[in-house]
């Protein structure tokens, strides 16, 4: 039951980002069709990456759900990568795009713990 509730809530939540990423910021999180507008609405006005947080919430039910041992123990795995993802090309890549729009967002908007 656990399991199910951080599915929904992680799914929720990554749906959430994908249908502002499409509506917002004409565009889809595959980068081939990155947003062509920044967005900074929704969960993204607490944290800078709520689709990985999403992401990771429903990859971590999945392995409550599925009593799998592997699947936990890969939750950490995958965070560490998606933060080396995240602060090797996805930064500096949107800061070239989006430049001192999305500098000052990185200095308002934390990367991983929302401030309340």
């Amino acid at each position: 039951m656990l399991g199910i509730l951080f599915i929904v809530i992680g799914g929720g939540l990554a749906l959430t980002c994908v249908t502002l990423f499409i509506i917002q910021g004409r565009g889809t999180p595959a980068p081939f069709d990155a947003p062509r507008k920044f967005v900074a609405l929704g969960p993204y006005r607490v944290i800078r990456n709520p689709m990985y947080i999403g992401g990771l919430t429903l990859l971590f039910g999945f392995g409550l759900y599925q009593h799998s041992k592997a699947i936990l123990l890969f939750c950490p795995l995958w965070f560490l990568l998606t933060h080396a993802f995240v602060t090797f090309y996805e930064e500096p890549t949107l800061m070239s795009k989006f430049g001192s729009a999305y500098d000052g967002y990185c200095k308002a908007v934390p990367r991983w713990i929302p401030r309340w």
